[in-house]
């Protein structure tokens, strides 16, 4: 038996250290967490200083007894699990558990897995971190007085099934006021003026009017047009050339690395992280060989190693020549909150280029490692420049503007490219100074003020930051839960706050001010991290915290007011009897219903417009396509049933021709494997599929993905959605020597007791979808 024991968290991580460690080792898995707050109770002392009661997980118990096994026989105990708070947070827990003599027990960290860096890891172990786990379990105990308190109450005045927390319900108010100002956004005229010029010798070139600065209307606009054009002379009154340059950004931390991996890829912070996870924790890359092949992905330092900095700067000038390698390493500094000794998200091996790793990764896993690797390379090289030119021209009291750039050496951007954003504009070469030039075209053009975007997950998750809500470990699950809990739904890959959203952050915005403030909300974050340095006391921080949620709480419990059973006027009146429509909310969600109920029973669905204003949806009328039926040739129109929209033949009853609605087929970054096309996705009468863009020359068609590793033990394949000769939805692998098939839709989360990624519904519970595993767990209301 081995006389060192090494616990790390998950068993793709254990086996590859045990494959460093070798002989007179045993590597052991926690499987996440051992132990929580109980769920039959708050679970924390309140009045004894906010001691929290945590036990072990009831079905990590196997699992703990199996660690207190292999440590009795060990002499030394290293706890290796992550080096953030969650990570410390299981280290003390597992200690706790297998008491150990102190000298017995040590702590190791590493942001890498790799040879190298567990083998110094465990040249130098160190002890547990108070403070790291005192801020851990003050962030839990924070969240379940929130979550044990809030959500409750929710239930009982809105509906059952809903949740508030601490960041969640944050990030929903960010949502709201976004939507409340998109609803209150007036848009306001404005006009420009672009001239066609040209030199004495003919060459042209475009120029925009910059004096007047704003043309409110069409007059001012034309005003414009005739000075220009009644100008006595239009002349160059000065060009200025200068060299611009661009420098890199700094590699990914988690935050930046979602953002990305959302613009760019179109990936979810959920997904981006889960396949962060798989590189870290190491995938075979030839043969058995197993190996981490990036640093760890819950991270606010763009801070990297000395080693890694040696590295980056010799690869660059062996792979794109001396000119690409900036006289002095860039040094990139984290913000203040964020935890130094962490380093950015890298490659661990420079050597593993994405076309080395290309045939080992599965598609996205391959697309996530490429960005990162290619950031990484970038932050290192040298900036890339440009010749800018500015022509300032003057008509009379007129004055336009006209840019040209042009990149002369392209630095970091031979390898991370910036989407287009430096598109090239080159001015003719015989602009001179005093030159006169003619104009024979104006253009003037109107436009309006657009309001502020929605939310993308990207530009979320950067508000969060921006604004000190949350920390890197938590922006992935806290978009999940608002999507999930129906406060918020996807449109065109924004998040659009739904009735249920609305109403809930408007309940919570009155009754909770402070803890929805999201200064407060950010100041609980800077004291979390106080706690980690150990400049602030555990049982101060959530005493301050406590005192002024409490004080909310205990009033909301008193007037909060019941959406269940109070309707509130529409400003829209009965068709039927004339009396108001009311909002009400049934078990089906939202709808309109007649105050005269039950005299009246008309009822509507309504949605809202851009301004917020409710529109009766007239489930009688119905939308003109522009399409004629096949059959009859009348108009055919959108009509609403049990099942969502369809289209139908508008000389119903007489004809009964209808039809589905089909969608725009949406890209992917998939080849066609018969032909080389790209992939698109399609919706059929069963749901949406893969099929070949280049259809009807190439018929190939594939399954749905769902962008999520199959949990059958060493099986290389992915899910894919599917449909059963009777039309029944399943889910199986993509390959068809395996034999996983699940009729409910696998929920996309890490099994806490083998890693796997994936849980199944059955029933009230979630199982694991490894047959292996045993795992259950009650579905989290």
């Amino acid at each position: 038996m081995a006389r060192s024991l090494v616990i790390v968290e998950s068993p793709a991580k254990a086996r590859t250290i045990k494959r460093y460690l070798g002989k007179g080792f045993e590597v052991e898995a926690t499987m996440g967490h051992i132990k929580d707050l109980p769920k039959s109770k708050l679970g924390i002392e309140i009045e004894q200083g906010f001691v929290p009661s945590y036990k072990v997980i009831p079905a990590k118990r196997d699992v703990v007894k199996k660690i207190k096994s292999h440590a009795d026989k060990a002499d030394i105990v290293y706890l290796a699990s992550d080096p953030d708070r969650e990570g410390e947070a299981i280290a003390w827990h597992v200690a706790e558990e297998i008491k150990k003599p102190d000298a017995a027990v040590r702590r190791i960290t590493f942001h890498e897995i790799t040879k190298k860096a567990i083998e110094e890891a465990m040249k130098n172990p160190k002890e547990l971190n108070r403070p790291l786990y005192d801020a851990q379990m003050a962030r839990r105990s924070m969240d379940r007085i929130v979550g044990y308190t809030m959500s409750p109450l929710l239930w009982k005045k809105v509906k059952r099934g809903l949740s508030g927390g601490r960041v969640q319900s944050v990030a929903l108010r960010l949502i709201c006021m976004r939507q409340e100002e998109i609803e209150s956004f007036i848009p306001r005229e404005y006009w420009t003026v672009e001239a066609v010029l040209v030199t004495p010798s003919g060459d042209t070139f475009s120029a925009r009017v910059i004096l007047p600065k704003d043309l409110p209307d069409e007059q001012a606009a034309l005003r414009v047009v005739d000075e220009i054009r009644s100008a006595p002379s239009i002349l160059i009154n000065a060009i200025t050339r200068q060299v611009r340059t661009k420098n890199p950004l700094p590699p990914f931390i988690t935050s930046t690395l979602q953002q990305a991996a959302s613009s760019r890829l179109r990936f979810s912070a959920k997904k981006t992280m889960m396949l962060a996870q798989q590189l870290y924790e190491g995938l075979p890359i030839g043969g058995d060989e197993i190996s981490g092949l990036i640093t760890y992905m819950r991270t606010d330092s763009p801070v990297i190693s000395e080693d890694a900095l040696h590295d980056v700067r010799r690869y660059i000038p062996e792979a794109f020549g001396p000119a690409y390698l900036p006289d002095k390493p860039r040094r990139y500094k984290a913000k203040k909150t964020a935890q130094e000794a962490h380093e950015a998200i890298r490659p661990t091996s420079l050597q593993n280029t994405p076309e080395v790793l290309r045939p080992y990764l599965n598609d996205d896993q391959f697309t996530i490692y490429d960005i990162i690797w290619k950031r990484f390379i970038a932050s290192q090289m040298s900036s890339a420049s440009f010749d800018q030119t500015t022509v300032d021209i003057v008509a009379g009291d007129i004055g336009l503007r006209s840019t040209g750039s042009v990149m002369t050496f392209d630095g970091f951007l031979k390898v991370f490219d910036t989407n287009g954003d430096e598109d090239e504009k080159k001015l003719p070469d015989s602009l001179n100074q005093g030159d006169t030039l003619s104009c024979p075209t104006i253009d003037p053009e109107q436009h309006f003020t657009q309001p502020p975007p929605r939310f993308t997950e990207a530009s979320l998750i950067k508000e969060l930051e921006e604004k000190g809500i949350g920390r890197p470990s938590t922006y992935a699950p806290t978009l999940s839960t608002i999507v999930d809990r129906g406060y918020v739904r996807m449109e065109a890959r924004s998040f659009v706050p739904t009735e249920l959203g609305r109403d809930v952050n408007a309940l919570l915005v009155k009754h909770y001010p402070n803890i929805l403030d999201i200064g407060f909300t950010a100041r609980m974050e800077d004291s979390l991290d106080l706690i980690e340095e150990g400049q602030s006391a555990y049982e101060k921080v959530m005493g301050d915290f406590y005192r002024t949620y409490n004080t909310e709480h205990e009033q909301a419990a008193q007037n909060m007011e019941n959406i269940r059973a109070e309707a509130r006027s529409s400003g829209i009146l009965c068709k039927i009897c004339g009396k108001d429509m009311l909002i009400k909310l049934g078990k089906n969600g939202y709808f309109l219903g007649c105050a005269g109920y039950p005299d009246c029973t008309n009822t509507q669905e309504f949605t809202r417009d851009d301004a917020g204003k409710i529109l009766p949806v007239d489930a009688g009328k119905a939308e003109e396509t522009g399409e004629n039926c096949e059959k009859c040739g009348s108009p055919m129109v959108i009509k609403r049933g049990r099942f969502g929209q369809f289209l139908a033949c508008s000389n119903y009853p007489e004809c009964k021709n209808t039809k589905r609605i089909t969608k725009a087929p949406e890209p992917t970054d998939r080849a066609c494997e018969k032909c080389g096309a790209q992939m698109v996705i399609r919706h059929g009468r069963f749901g949406p599929f893969l099929a070949c863009s280049a259809y009807p020359k190439c018929k190939n068609i594939m399954p749905y993905p769902l962008g999520v590793k199959c949990p059958m033990p060493g099986c290389n394949g992915e899910l894919v959605q599917q449909r059963s000769k009777k039309g029944k939805s399943f889910y199986s692998c993509s390959l068809k020597e395996c034999t996983f098939i699940s009729w409910t839709k696998p929920v996309i989360r890490e099994c806490p007791r083998c890693g796997s990624g994936v849980l199944i519904r059955k029933g009230t519970k979630l199982t694991c979808a490894n047959p292996g595993c045993s795992h259950s767990e009650d579905e989290a209301p």
